[in-house]
């Protein structure tokens, strides 16, 4: 089963890496040259367009930003389409509204072509450790194909539905954290105002009916830390919750607490904290508190 694995950056990076070093045969390609560099000092080949990687292999991987890109890849003059033939499955693990999967995934299958879209979570880390969540949308049979394949990137993977089913699972995952987070962010500002020591709020919330995988997460390790490096940055947050509303409203389902959310994130990029983690949202309450909320030795009444 030859593979190629188009997009690599702070994900697909380690996610094509750990095919690789599972002993598939990997084609790579990304945008920017240098970025296939170090897979193909591994051992894996590049390609000089996608068109030329999808006519050299079985199943192509694609990990993009956002639909622009993938239909980019896919649809352009040296797009995959171009150069791929009869059967070749096509795997899109970006994160994009379903509707947006389902066109593309229209597309492919009148040119004889298979898909799945495939969306992750877990961000870098789980990248790199090949512990990543797979939410796999499309047909079985291609799904069992796949299988080899996302288990070298994942440790836990569903297959959910009908293409689009991945995408949708992923969104609604990213919205619930999305709107968690902010709650996190909300009730320790509060807490501490009210004079409570953020430790204290910590070892209670963390065993009571507060807790939540936001605040287990991203409390000690990112917001009493005052480490903001992603993680997951707010801009992804952002994105995703945006996509979320697009999905709602070809739904005409109202997201009250999605709609609120979606402003937070807008106004922590507008204070140029996009590439931060999504626990520096807490830093729009700490402003309007005048404190941090940090161990001990990190306060500075501390």
């Amino acid at each position: 089963m030859r593979v190629g694995f188009i997009g690599l950056g702070n994900m697909g990076r380690p996610m094509a890496k750990n095919i690789l070093q599972k002993g598939f045969p990997l084609i790579v390609y990304d945008i920017v040259p240098t970025a296939m560099s170090h897979l193909i000092d591994q051992g894996a080949q590049g390609a000089s367009s996608p068109k030329e990687l999808a006519g050299r292999v079985d199943i192509v991987i694609t990990m993009l930003p956002d639909a622009k890109a993938v239909s980019s890849v896919l649809e352009g003059e040296e797009g995959v389409f171009a150069g791929a033939r009869k059967g070749l499955l096509i795997v899109d693990m970006s994160t994009v509204a379903p509707s947006d999967t389902q066109r593309l995934a229209q597309e492919a299958m009148a040119r004889g072509l298979r898909y799945l879209d495939a969306p992750v979570s877990g961000g870098v880390a789980g990248a790199e450790a090949g512990k990543l969540t797979i939410m796999v949308g499309g047909k079985e049979e291609d799904y069992k194909q796949c299988l080899p394949l996302f288990q070298c990137m994942g440790e836990r993977i569903y297959h959910v539905g009908d293409i689009g089913s991945g995408n949708a699972v992923k969104l609604v995952n990213n919205l619930l954290l999305g709107i968690n987070m902010i709650g996190v962010a909300e009730a320790l500002t509060l807490g501490v105002k009210a004079g409570l020591k953020p430790e204290v709020l910590l070892e209670v919330i963390k065993n009571s009916s507060g807790q939540s995988y936001a605040f287990t997460s991203k409390v000690p390790s990112f917001i009493l830390s005052g480490h903001f490096k992603p993680g997951f940055s707010i801009n992804l947050q952002h994105k995703d919750i945006e996509l979320a509303l697009q999905t709602a409203k070809e739904c005409n389902i109202p997201l009250l607490l999605g709609s609120v959310a979606y402003q937070v994130y807008t106004l922590a990029r507008g204070k140029g904290w996009g590439q931060e983690d999504i626990s520096a949202v807490i830093k729009l309450w700490e402003e309007v508190a005048g404190l941090e909320v940090r161990y001990a030795e990190l306060r500075k009444d501390g």
